[in-house]
C-alpha cells in the first residue's frame, strides 16, 4: 500500500485523534515490509497499536474499511494535500509536538518552504492601539523580509494578513476548518484572495466546520511554522498565549507588544513580557537591532 495514500487514510478515519495518529506514524517509520500490507491487512496491527497504548480503537474498528472512508479519501485526494513524507513537508514543522501528518491546502505550495516566518496572533477583538502597533511595527521593510502567518480569525490575525497583501508580500493563512469552510463568515473574500494569491492550509479536510478545539490544535502550526512570534494583544489564558507557549516550547523567538496595564486585552502580553518574552517597540525589534 502507498504510504502517503495510507497516512490520508489515518487523517480521515473517525476516532484516532492525534495522539492516535502520531503512534501509527511511529510504527509506519519503524516497520519495513509496510508495503506488502493489504488495506485489509493493516486493520489487526493497528488495532493492537492502538491497545497497546490504551487509546481507543472501537471507531477506528468500525471505520478503517468502510466505502465511506474510502470516499471521503477521493474526494480530498483531488484537491492539493501534503504528508509529512513529503520532500516539500516545512522541516520546522516536522519539529513540533505532534506534527500534522497531513496538510490540505489551496494557493502556492511554496510559500510554506519559505523562510524566515513571522507568525502574528492577537485578540479577536482587538483595541484601536493594538490596530495602531501593528501598522508601526509590520512595515513595508518587515513584510519584504518575512512569510507571514497567522490563523485568519477577526482581528489581528486579519490585519496581519491584511498589511502582507498591502505591503506585496507573502502570508499564510492556518485555518480551523476544512478549506470548504469560511470561518468566520466575514473573511470568506480574504480566504478567497489568499487561495489563489497566496496559501492556505488546514489538517482538516473537507467538510469539517469550526469545532473549539481545532483552533487550539490549529495554534501549534501557527508556533511551528514561524522562526519567530509577533503577540499583538492577548487576554490571560487565551489562544493567543497557548501559541506563544507553543512557540517557545519549539524554541521560537516570541516577542509580544506592551499594553496599557489597566486593560484586560493587554494583562497576557504584558505577562509574557514579565516572563522574558522580547518587548516590541517598532519595527528594527523585528528586522534585529544593529549593535554599536
Amino acid at each position: 500500500m502507498d504510504k502517503r495514500d495510507f497516512l490520508l487514510r489515518i487523517k480521515l478515519c473517525p476516532g484516532i485523534g492525534l495522539k492516535g495518529e502520531s503512534v501509527i506514524y511511529k510504527w509506519l517509520q519503524q516497520e519495513p515490509h509496510f508495503e506488502r500490507y493489504s488495506l485489509a491487512g493493516l486493520l489487526q496491527p493497528l488495532a493492537a497499536l492502538l491497545r497497546e497504548h490504551r487509546l481507543k480503537v472501537t471507531p477506528f474498528v468500525q471505520n478503517f474499511l468502510t466505502a465511506a472512508l474510502t470516499e471521503q479519501v477521493q474526494r480530498n485526494q483531488a484537491g492539493g494535500w501534503l504528508t509529512i513524507l513529503d520532500a516539500a513537508y516545512p522541516q520546522q514543522l516536522r519539529e513540533i509536538f505532534l506534527p500534522p501528518l497531513v496538510l490540505f491546502y489551496a494557493g502556492d505550495l511554496e510559500l510554506i518552504r519559505q523562510t524566515p516566518v513571522l507568525g502574528i496572533v492577537g485578540s479577536r477583538n482587538c483595541s484601536v492601539y493594538a490596530i495602531k502597533s501593528l501598522k508601526r511595527t509590520v512595515t513595508a521593510p518587515v513584510v519584504q523580509r518575512y512569510v507571514i502567518v497567522s490563523g485568519l480569525a477577526t482581528g489581528v490575525d486579519t490585519l496581519g494578513h491584511q498589511l502582507a497583501l498591502a505591503h506585496r508580500g507573502r502570508t499564510v493563512a492556518v485555518l480551523g476548518t476544512g478549506l470548504d469552510h469560511f470561518y468566520p463568515a466575514p473573511n470568506r473574500e480574504l480566504q478567497h484572495t489568499l487561495a489563489h494569491t497566496q496559501l492556505v492550509v488546514t489538517e482538516y479536510p473537507l467538510g469539517v466546520g469550526p469545532r473549539r478545539y481545532q483552533f487550539v490544535e490549529r495554534n501549534r502550526i501557527i508556533a511551528g511554522l514561524c522562526q519567530k512570534l509577533l503577540v499583538v494583544e492577548a487576554r490571560q489564558k487565551s489562544g493567543s498565549l497557548i501559541t506563544a507557549s507553543l512557540a517557545l516550547q519549539a524554541n521560537r523567538d516570541v516577542l509580544a507588544i506592551p499594553g496599557n496595564i489597566n486593560s484586560q486585552l493587554s494583562l497576557g502580553a504584558n505577562e509574557l513580557i514579565a516572563a522574558g518574552a522580547q518587548p516590541c517597540l517598532d519595527t528594527q525589534d523585528l528586522l534585529g537591532r544593529v549593535v554599536i
